[in-house]
């Protein structure tokens, strides 16, 4: 008889034996039959039942939360809703999806490990085909070494955890939101009709949000003709980068702007796209600039300017648009119109940062179904986290009321010296703010390509002196500095003076500046112990990475040795810069950006205030050297150089001529001097100021 047909019998024979148990059998499968299999169901029901009675008792704080009278705040329902989503991951059915998973991940019916390693290995051939320079396979392999050690756990998240993770996300976005509404519906009694507007409008705010979200998702389209293009093609990258930065809105303009700073790092054709986000973006609509002034004062542009048009802006931001139009002011009692520059904030700009987030939040969270690894779990995480921080010193741009104190606070400064201006503020408001027109200044690259090859060395020279002393002034005068000084919010007088633009982004140094010049030395120097000393200090949790001290340390120094930077002492430090020439210090500048920008592949967080204050090192860096665009960088040094030895003129010149300013005013306020001499003898800045305080009586003039 064949196997398969010995299976069969066999299989005959248990059947019958099932039907006509043998004597002496039938007790003991009937109490198989009856018993047992019985009880292993009534214990697997009683199990489901208590825990599905501990769901329902996780979920009571949250309906006592919702249940009595007093207003909530986002911490207690922050606290309610995790309580809740505990008591779901501890319920059987989540531990069944789980199963499940593996079960479909074992067959290859959903991505696994596998697929995750097929995966990364296409970006990472795709990264290697479009180097703008050639990478040893020395270092590929290197990687790949690394690779098949960090994926060797299996420890994976299942569809029914995955999801909960996701559904826990979209809550947390919404938590602010989801607390006002509560708090809302918690006033029935004393409910009118002004609240229920307030609830529809937030109704609204949703419906608006799932419209940013679909464009943004939109946007991911352009990855895949990006990957098909030619790695070499730059060109069609560019282009590629260029629109779906646009589709993707204010935030990802925003990261455009931060990436352009450093055109230096980037294939040429690329930087040439990106660097138009610093110059003008897509302008708001007539209609979204009348609904700002509408909603600000309660009346049309038209009613508070002179030649106002909505359509003909001068520039647009990922922030906001500016206008130029004329107005009233009074000097020396005569009415006079001149034009004034009006910033207006798009609409919802804080609800395009935040859905923002939540986009990449939510790729980052589906990363894990498609690229499933527990490996990549901690650094997934860390880049979320540092994703967080990212985008809170993005939202401080937001707040016109603030940048019209930093622009006031700065302009005063600024009235101490002549060599750079701050336009005077004359009105804010929440989305609209009025300011100074500068007839004679010009932005900064603009200017540079409209002059002949001759004057362009002397226009470098004095303008790079003009920005180091007004860098170093800020940093070590009022321990404060512009916080997004790319050459977009740079503009050039015609005596060479600058005038710096765009408030709402300021850093303050209190304290900050120790640790960050250690950072910054260190990686000049290639220095890991330094490095590492000033990652922990300036990480979300010091306390924690103080315990991994040693295991940073090795990840810092492989990654200075990949890069190629070695460590600098005093014995070889002059002998190695020399060797290394320009291209050695620009290696030693991209390992300072690849150190603070990859922190997460070590499982450390970046504090928002030191990201912040990285950003706008970076972003002066990035005027720098666009400003000697298509220039030897020796020349750079060398003005800069130069530039150091006259600080301590300059510093005294500026000293003298802010009191000889003061002095004037005083005599001017003082001395029965005839009206033309006082003309003469009132600076510009106080002519601007009272200025400032003449116009409309419907017009705020305060600045808030």
């Amino acid at each position: 008889m064949s196997a398969a047909g010995a299976k069969r019998a066999a299989r005959k024979r248990k059947k019958r034996i099932r039907r006509h148990p043998p004597a002496g059998a039938s007790d003991t499968l009937g109490i198989h039959r009856v018993a047992g299999a019985p009880r292993g169901i009534l214990r697997e029901l009683g199990s489901l039942t208590v825990q599905t009675y501990q769901v329902s008792r996780a979920f009571a704080p949250l309906v006592k939360l919702l249940a009595h009278e007093k207003d909530i705040t986002q911490e207690e329902l922050a606290q309610a809703v995790d309580t809740a989503f505990a008591g779901l991951y501890a319920h059987p059915i989540t531990r069944s999806a789980e199963r499940i998973t593996v079960y479909l991940r074992q067959r290859q019916l959903i991505p696994n490990e596998q697929s995750t390693e097929e995966l990364i290995r296409f970006v990472i051939d795709q990264l290697v085909q479009r180097s703008p320079v050639a990478v040893p396979d020395g270092l590929v392999q290197e990687f790949w070494n690394f690779f098949d050690e960090l994926l060797s756990s299996n420890e994976l998240k299942g569809l029914g955890e995955l999801t909960l993770d996701i559904v826990r996300l979209v809550l947390r976005t919404y938590e602010p939101l989801l607390v006002e509404v509560v708090n809302l519906l918690k006033a029935g009694r004393r409910f009118n009709q002004h609240q229920l507007q307030e609830l529809m409008r937030r109704a609204q705010m949703v419906r608006e949000d799932a419209g940013i979200l679909r464009r943004q998702v939109q946007a991911i389209r352009y990855i895949r003709p990006f990957f098909l293009a030619d790695p070499k093609d730059f060109h069609t990258q560019a282009r590629i980068v260029a629109l779906m930065v646009r589709e993707f809105g204010p935030f990802f303009v925003k990261m455009a702007q931060t990436a352009a700073a450093n055109a230096d790092f980037l294939p040429d054709e690329i930087a040439r796209e990106l660097a138009v986000f610093h110059e003008d973006v897509p302008p708001m609509s007539e209609a979204e600039v009348n609904q700002a002034f509408l909603e600000c004062f309660g009346q049309p542009p038209t009613e508070r300017y002179i030649g106002f048009d909505a359509s003909k802006r001068v520039r647009s931001g990922s922030i906001g648009s500016v206008y130029v139009a004329k107005k009233p002011f009074a000097e020396n009692g005569v009415e006079v119109l001149r034009p004034v520059v009006i910033k207006v904030g798009r609409h919802n700009i804080d609800r395009e940062f935040v859905i923002g987030k939540l986009v990449i939040g939510l790729a980052i969270l589906s990363s894990q179904y498609w690229a499933p690894h527990s490996k990549l779990a901690p650094f997934l995480r860390a880049f979320q986290e540092q994703v967080d921080e990212f985008v809170a010193g993005f939202t401080q741009e937001l707040d016109f009321d603030a940048e019209a104190r930093n622009q006031e606070r700065f302009r005063q400064r600024s009235l101490g010296g002549r060599t750079w201006r701050v336009p005077a503020l004359y009105s804010s408001s929440r989305r609209i703010l009025e300011m100074e027109y500068l007839s004679e200044a010009k932005s900064l690259m603009p200017a540079l390509r409209q002059l002949p090859a001759a004057e362009r060395r002397r226009f470098q020279r004095e303008v790079s002196e003009c920005l180091l002393y007004t860098l170093l002034s800020h940093i070590f005068v009022y321990d404060e500095m512009h916080g997004d000084l790319h050459p977009g919010n740079i503009m050039v007088g015609s005596n060479r003076s600058l005038y710096l633009i765009d408030w709402g982004n300021t850093v303050r140094l209190d304290g900050k500046w120790a640790v960050m010049w250690r950072y910054l030395t260190g990686a000049i120097l290639g220095d890991p112990e330094l490095l590492t000393e000033a990652l922990i200090e300036i990480s979300t949790q010091p306390d924690l990475h103080r315990g991994r001290r040693q295991a940073i340390r090795l990840a810092l120094k492989d990654t200075l040795r990949k890069k190629k930077v070695s460590t600098l002492s005093k014995q070889n430090f002059v002998g190695e810069l020399c060797k290394g020439g320009i291209e050695g210090l620009r290696l030693r500048g991209r390992a300072v950006l690849h150190l603070m920008s990859n922190t997460q592949q070590a499982g450390i967080v970046l504090r928002r205030d030191y990201l912040h204050l990285s950003r706008a090192l970076i972003a002066a860096v990035g005027s720098f050297s666009s400003l000697y665009e298509e220039t030897p960088k020796t020349l750079l040094l060398r003005d800069l150089a130069e530039g150091m030895l006259r600080i301590p003129v300059r510093y005294a010149r500026e000293r003298v001529g802010a009191e000889l300013t003061a002095l004037q005013v005083r005599a001017a306020q003082v001395l029965p001097l005839p009206a033309s001499l006082r003309a003469r003898w009132q600076p510009a800045e106080a002519v601007a100021s009272a200025a400032a305080r003449v116009s409309w009586p419907s017009t705020r003039l305060t600045v808030s």
